[in-house]
């Protein structure tokens, strides 16, 4: 009768800790890809649309320079997308949350404000910002500042700078 109470107490620890939202960011090993969970990529898109109303440019010793939101998570173009149209939708959008800024007060110099506009995606009717009508987004794998994990990934990834010519 004691192992019986035992998994009955195992198993109601683990409906109760389900209950509580506990939720994990699982990588597979052999991908790319970070599972992340809907609310959590939804909070952060919302978070920097909130804080975002200036561009920076840093540099990395392995790309250059770079454009980045006013946190200093890089911005990625999407090789596979079309000036005014988003070609990154369902679990795309999982590992690439679209950037929005409301306002852009400022860009870095070499830079043209007027190349940076919004277009409405047709998945999720939200607003996203452009740079020369490409539609900009974030990697979850950019944890800190500077970081330019998402480079090159899958070779349809790329970070923006003023030379960015679109593939």
């Amino acid at each position: 009768m004691n192992i019986l109470s035992l998994l009955s107490a195992l198993l109601l620890a683990g409906v109760f800790l389900g209950a509580c939202g506990i939720e994990e960011v699982e990588e597979n090993p052999n991908s790319d890809q970070v599972e992340v969970s809907k609310k959590e990529m939804e909070s952060s898109t919302e978070k920097a649309a909130e804080k975002s109303s200036s561009l920076e440019l840093m540099e990395h010793q392995s790309v250059g320079d770079f454009l980045t939101d006013a946190d200093g998570r890089a911005l990625y173009y999407f090789a596979n997308d079309e000036p005014g149209t988003s070609n990154c939708s369902g679990e795309c959008l999982e590992n690439w949350p679209p950037f929005y800024a409301e306002h852009l007060n400022d860009v870095p110099q070499n830079f043209n404000k007027d190349d940076f506009g919004t277009i409405t995606r047709e998945d999720t009717e939200d607003k996203q910002t452009t740079y020369k009508g490409y539609p900009l987004y974030y990697f979850v794998k950019d944890e800190s500042p500077g970081d330019v994990h998402g480079q090159g990934v899958k070779d349809l990834w790329y970070i923006v700078n003023s030379d960015t010519t679109f593939k």
